[in-house]
Parts: structure tokens; sequence; C-alpha cells
């Protein structure tokens, strides 16, 4: 097994969890290789910063890298943190994007942690790839540039050798999957395991449910709602019966919920009931027909037209692949 080289990219501001999260899993994945299966490390383990400076996080965390980043050549995969985004706004820093602009294209892997997808889109390495970010940032990152593809819902996205993570623990998904491309599934159930996370939440998974993005309604009637259609996907969900539940004619609920929810009652059903059956498809063993049945759709077939037209794969894929 040859060695890769990973690289992470520390620098005044960073996120702290978005730098050391692959650091543990890439040591672990060492570990594994070399004491478990008696193989070389698959990992060389580079850190590296402008002037080789010592670093300090927001958090107070100081880090020494091991390199100075100017004297540094183009790694197997190169990883991101996220500078933290005070007051809503995300600095990014010229030294590690004059880097990028120099060395990243010889990289077999690019990736942003978090906002660390706004440093490579400094570095115009994002143009026409379609990438995420924490969700708060977003809207800004597809403002600022204007020719990325950004996906607020995602926990990662891999768009050819461009991996992009959301905020907080999906670097560790992220991580998981480009360990289980490079070791197989094997290694990385078992550090998963080690490590006692899920192994592994798919890209697809979104950051936020359907019901925790629903919660920014305003008035108790319309949660209550929520709560409802949340805990009965398979119930009668049309919305004469649900206006009837928040007290409103179908019209006022149809605007209400709409203005508060950010999403049609026709289309937060629709996402429920997709959400009830992913995670049923992922954590038991029911047959498909009853997953339909539990998630409400009317029929199998209902239910893969959904999945074929949100996810474009069936039920069947889906749980295979998850």
């Amino acid at each position: 097994m040859r060695s890769r080289t990973a690289l992470v990219v520390l620098f005044d501001g960073m996120d702290a969890l978005d730098a050391v999260s692959p650091l543990e899993l890439l040591s672990a994945a060492n570990a594994y290789a070399t004491e478990t299966r008696g193989q070389r490390l698959p990992y060389r383990i580079l850190t590296a910063s402008p002037g080789g400076r010592p670093v300090r996080s927001p958090s107070g965390l100081t880090l020494v890298p091991d390199a100075v980043l100017e004297k540094t050549v183009a790694p197997h995969t190169v990883l991101v943190p996220g500078p933290y985004s005070g007051a809503g706004v995300t600095p990014v820093n010229t030294d590690v994007v004059r880097w990028l602009r120099q060395h990243a294209a010889r990289s077999r892997r690019v990736v942003g942690l978090c906002t660390g997808t706004f440093v490579l889109a400094a570095a115009g390495l994002l143009a026409g790839k379609r990438v995420t970010t924490h969700w708060s940032m977003a809207a800004q990152l597809a403002a600022a540039y204007p020719e990325v593809r950004v996906d607020s819902d995602p926990i990662f996205i891999r768009d050819g050798r461009i991996a992009t993570s959301a905020g907080g623990t999906s670097a560790m998904d992220l991580m998981l999957a480009l360990i289980e491309e490079d070791l197989g599934h094997d290694a990385a159930t078992v550090l998963a395991r080690h490590l006692v996370v899920f192994l592994r939440r798919p890209g697809t998974q979104r950051q936020f449910s359907t019901h925790l993005r629903a919660q920014l309604a305003d008035r108790q009637s319309l949660r209550d709602v929520q709560d409802w259609i949340a805990t009965h996907p398979g119930a009668d969900l049309t919305v004469g019966t649900l206006a009837r539940r928040a007290n409103l004619s179908p019209r006022q609920f149809t605007r209400a919920f709409t203005a508060e929810t950010g999403t049609s009652p026709g289309r937060y059903v629709d996402q429920t009931r997709l959400e009830t059956a992913r995670r049923l498809l992922e954590d038991s063993k029911q047959s498909v027909e009853r997953v339909a049945s539990g998630s409400g759709y009317p029929s199998p077939e209902a239910m893969r037209r959904a999945f074929q037209r949100t996810l474009g794969m069936s039920p069947q894929q889906y749980r295979q692949r998850f």
C-alpha cells in the first residue's frame, strides 16, 4: 500500500475542531493499518502554516505546525479548516489562498471543511463546482462567489477532486468517507466504532432535519401541526385537515405556514415522509412495503418515485448504499 501525504493547513483564526478532527482520524487510520493489518502507514500526516509559525484558534488552542506552508509542495490530499466567522463575516487568509492557487491543482484531493469552502472559493478552485458549507454561511458564500453551486442541505459533498463539508462534526463524516475510499469499508467501520461515531452518515443527509428546519415557525398552533406531521407521517396530512388542527381556514393556514417555515405545507409533508422513509431504510430491516406504509406513502411505487425524483435512486438502492 502506497503512502499518501495528507496536509492540514493551519492559520490564525481557524476553527480548531476543523483542524483536529482530520488529524485524529488520519492518525487512527494509520494505527489501524499498522497494528491490525500489519501494513505500512497509509498516510504521511503533515501540518503547515504561513511562515511555519504557531497558530491560535479563537478557542485559545495553539497549534505548532510541522512545516512552513510556502516551502511545502502539493500533497495527495490538502485539507483546509474553516476560518472563524465572527459577526457573520468569514475572513480569508491571503497567504493560504496564494499557496492554494500555486499548488492545489497538483493535489489529488482538495478538501474544504466548514467555512474552509470560502478559502477554496477565494483561491478560484470552486468555479462550477457543487459545494456545501455551514448552513449559516451558505447564503453569504453564494452571494460572494456566484460561479459556485452552493447547496446548504448536505453534510458533505464530493464533486470530482473537490470535497466540502458542513459545520461541526460533519468533518468527521467526510473524513470517514475519504478513508473508506482509500482503505476500504472495514477500516472506516472500525474507526467509526472506535471513535463512537455514526458510520456513516451519507453526504446526502441534511444538515437539519425537516422538523428542525420548521421550528422557525412563530405561532404555537403551527408548531403543534409540525409536531403532528413529524410523529404521524401516515395520517391524513392534507391541507384541509392540517388547517383544522391549527384552527385556521385552508387559505390562512397555507399562507401562514409558508411564511413562517419557508416552505409550503405540501412540500413540508413530502420532505417529512421522505426523511422518515430514509431513516427506516437505514436503521431497520422492514420491507420496502412496510417502510412505504409507515412513512405515509400510498404505495411502494409512490415512494420509489419520490426517491428517484429527489435522490436519484430507488429505495432498494438507497438501503444497499447507506
